[in-house]
């Protein structure tokens, strides 16, 4: 069982980070501290897990992105890196917490609308979109519809420049910013014919070495599930997220101001 707990990047001390990084190792390959500690500096807030005796267990970061769309004011959360040690796996600790931050973004601008943009290297990142959202994209079952599409578009262009292929929905960097190690990336044989699986196959076939599949679903009551929902919904109707003291911050980065 974990505990989570909201922090401002600004909070973090060296122990933190450097326990996040150690996190990052043992299941990415080709990363570096310093292009850890870069990134991290781009985001607004880390949700920290920890267990009984207060160990670091995981960590995800994220930053809130405001943008222009058809001349109206959108935002979207943009996940960075998120790491659970495998045996705390399946844990509801993060997206609670995760939701329930996210219900009061929207709090604070109730008629903007609001997105999760994410890019993923993992099929188990994927197939977590399917706990979070009703829908969702890419998503196997439907195409992705134009209006949406648009949206992906310009958040992973503005974020990443060239690096986004937009004719394949993918992020491939010159050089890997951190691919998982094989023995955590290779897909078992057994799960590979499930059908939201086959797809991120067919999507990424290169993840393994460190392409990302830009994903994106709104993060609205109507389109959350259960718990995810219920977070959300709380996160509506209270000042701050749980177990922080802080709420988001009223200056967010422009998105043509990331990356």
């Amino acid at each position: 069982m974990l505990d989570s707990e909201l922090t401002p990047v600004t909070q973090l001390t060296e122990f933190d980070k450097h326990r996040f990084y150690d996190l990052l190792c043992r299941y990415f390959a080709q990363t570096s501290y310093e292009q850890f500690t870069k990134d991290l500096q781009e985001k607004h807030w880390v949700v920290i897990m920890r267990d009984q005796q207060q160990v670091i267990r995981g960590f995800s970061t994220l930053v809130i992105m405001d943008f222009e769309h058809k001349g109206k004011k959108n935002q979207a959360i943009f996940s960075g890196d998120t790491i659970i040690h495998h045996k705390f796996w399946g844990t509801q600790a993060l997206p609670l917490i995760w939701c329930r931050l996210a219900g009061q973004i929207k709090r604070s601008h109730p008629s903007v609308p609001l997105y999760w943009f994410l890019i993923v290297k993992g099929y188990r990142t994927y197939r977590y979109l399917k706990v979070f959202s009703k829908q969702y994209y890419p998503h196997w079952q439907y195409p992705t519809p134009s209006s949406i599409q648009v949206i992906m578009d310009q958040l992973a262009r503005n974020k990443f420049a060239a690096a986004y292929d937009a004719d394949k929905g993918i992020v491939r960097f010159p050089q890997s910013q951190g691919q998982l190690h094989s023995s955590w990336a290779d897909i078992p044989a057994h799960v590979q014919h499930k059908p939201e699986i086959a797809f991120f196959m067919q999507a990424n076939p290169h993840y393994d070495k460190g392409d990302e599949l830009v994903c994106l679903t709104e993060l609205c009551a109507s389109n959350l599930k259960s718990h995810a929902r219920r977070a959300f919904l709380l996160g509506l109707n209270e000042e701050h997220p749980s177990r922080s003291n802080h709420s988001p911050p009223d200056k967010r980065q422009a998105i043509c101001e990331i990356g």
